[in-house]
C-alpha cells in the first residue's frame, strides 16, 4: 500500500510573523555590520549608509539621525508618488535599522584593516539585506529614489540604483581618498554576491538536456534509477529538419555524475548539454 505524501498546509498567520522577523533580524544584522565594520573604517559603500559615513566624517552628524532623516521623507515620497505598495513592511524597515544603529553605536571596532573590513561588512549588509528581502520588503532610502528616479527618467531600475550608489561611492573617494573609495567598491560587490546566496542558496543544481537515438530507454533509466523527472522537448535538426525529440531533466550537483555515466551507458553517442540552474521550486526540490 502507497503512503500519501505530505503536504505543508499554508498558514497565513505563521508566513506573516516569519516575514515581519526576517524584516527584523535583517535590519538588526545590517545596522550592526555598519558600526563594527564600515562606519569605523569609513567605507561608503553605496545607501544612505554609506551617505551617514560620509557626513559622519566631514560633520561629525550622528549616523542614526542622517539615515532617518533620509528614509523617512524617501518612503513618503515613495507613498505619494508610486503608490501604497510600499506598506508597513518596508515602513518598518526604514524606521529600525536606523534605531538599532544608534543603539549599537557604542560597540567596538571589529576590525581596523580597511580591506576586513569592507569584506566582512560587505557580507553583513549583504546577509542582513537578503533576508529583508526574504521578507518581501526593503529598507527604503536609496532604494525609493531609484524607484522614483526610473518612474520618471525611464531609465531601467538598475542603472538607477547603479548610478546613485555610484554617485555615493565617487563622493567617498573624494571625501576620504580614492583607497578607501575603491574599498567600498569592494563592500558594494561583496553585499550583491551575498544576497544572491541568501536568496538563492548555496546549493546549484544541473539542468541537463540530452539528445539521444535511445530517447526512451533513457527517460525510464532516468525515471527509474535516479527519480527525478523528465520532461519531453519537441525539437528539429537544423541540418537535416528532422524531428529529434529533446529530454530535459533537472538534478542535484550531487546526482550529476550519476546522471551523465547512465546516459552514456545507453547511448555512448548521445549529446548532452548542462547549465546551471541556480533556483529550482517545485517536487523534489524547494517548496517557497
Amino acid at each position: 500500500m502507497f503512503q500519501r505524501k505530505r503536504t505543508r498546509t499554508y498558514n497565513p498567520v505563521l508566513e506573516k510573523i516569519t516575514s515581519y522577523l526576517f524584516i527584523l533580524l535583517g535590519s538588526g544584522i545590517v545596522a550592526i555590520a555598519f558600526n563594527l565594520f564600515l562606519l569605523p573604517n569609513r567605507i561608503a559603500s553605496g545607501g544612505v549608509s554609506g551617505i551617514s559615513t560620509i557626513t559622519d566624517s566631514i560633520f561629525g552628524f550622528e549616523p542614526a539621525y542622517v539615515q532617518w532623516a533620509f528614509n523617512i521623507p524617501l518612503f513618503i515620497a515613495g507613498v505619494l508618488l508610486l503608490g501604497k505598495q510600499f506598506g508597513l513592511k518596508t515602513l518598518i524597515g526604514t524606521i529600525f535599522l536606523p534605531f538599532v544603529v544608534f543603539l549599537t553605536k557604542d560597540l567596538a571596532p571589529a576590525t581596523t584593516d580597511p580591506l576586513l573590513g569592507a569584506i566582512f561588512g560587505g557580507i553583513g549588509v549583504g546577509l542582513g539585506l537578503g533576508l529583508v528581502f526574504r521578507g518581501k520588503a526593503s529598507t527604503g532610502g536609496t532604494d525609493l529614489a531609484a524607484q522614483i528616479i526610473h518612474k520618471f527618467t525611464g531609465l531601467s531600475l538598475g542603472t538607477c540604483v547603479a548610478l546613485i550608489d555610484g554617485l555615493i561611492v565617487l563622493t567617498a573617494a573624494v571625501v576620504f581618498d580614492i583607497e578607501l573609495g575603491l574599498y567600498a567598491l569592494v563592500a558594494l560587490y561583496v553585499t550583491s554576491k551575498t544576497i544572491d546566496i541568501v536568496q538563492v542558496g548555496l546549493g546549484r543544481s544541473k539542468m541537463t538536456m540530452i539528445i539521444t537515438n535511445q530517447e526512451e530507454e533513457v527517460r525510464k533509466a532516468i525515471l527509474s534509477e535516479i527519480d527525478r523527472g523528465v520532461t519531453k522537448l519537441s525539437a528539429f535538426g537544423g541540418y537535416t529538419d528532422n524531428e529529434r525529440p529533446i529530454l530535459m531533466c533537472v538534478v542535484d550537483q550531487t546526482e550529476f555524475t550519476k546522471l551523465k555515466q547512465l546516459v552514456k551507458s545507453i547511448d555512448t553517442s548521445a549529446f548532452v548539454v548542462v547549465m546551471d540552474a541556480s533556483d529550482v521550486l517545485g517536487e523534489g526540490f524547494k517548496r517557497a
